[in-house]
């Protein structure tokens, strides 16, 4: 059966890439940047469920995406959480923070405006984050 993305993360985010295990998404929430990982295997409502290969490998994706996140966005905090209460597919979020941001300190989870960024905005950061993270040899676009 081959991947299906859950219709909410695909309405919600921008495609950028994908890692060997997992896609790349860019959330259309005006906080951030906020990535999603999403790793390309239906059927997967939590973190464990994965095998213990796919589950190092995951750790290995989600920390490359982090350390490029500080270098490129340079955040005050990083928050990573895989909640899945309102969409059940295993995804994980990489949210840049700053003390400047709308829900600092608090979690973004319920304290952002719900706002997506305009599309044209969208567009230009999609852009660079592929122009930047395709700069990286790590980096495997679909």
């Amino acid at each position: 059966m081959p991947f299906e993305l859950h219709p909410t993360l695909k309405a919600d985010t921008n495609w950028i890439g994908d890692f060997p295990l997992c896609r790349i998404l860019l959330s259309k929430e005006t906080i951030g940047p906020w990535f999603i990982l999403v790793p390309k295997m239906d059927g997967l409502r939590e973190l464990h469920q994965l095998s213990d290969e796919n589950q190092v490998q995951f750790m290995k994706e989600s920390s490359w995406l982090s350390r490029n996140m500080e270098a490129f966005a340079h955040p005050d905090k990083l928050n990573i959480a895989a909640l899945g209460n309102m969409v059940p597919q295993l995804h994980i979020h990489h949210v840049a923070r700053y003390q400047t941001d709308l829900a600092w300190p608090a979690p973004v989870w319920g304290n952002t405006t719900g706002n997506q960024s305009e599309p044209s905005l969208q567009e230009t950061l999609v852009k660079q984050w592929q122009s930047h993270l395709s700069e990286i040899k790590e980096f495997k676009p679909a």
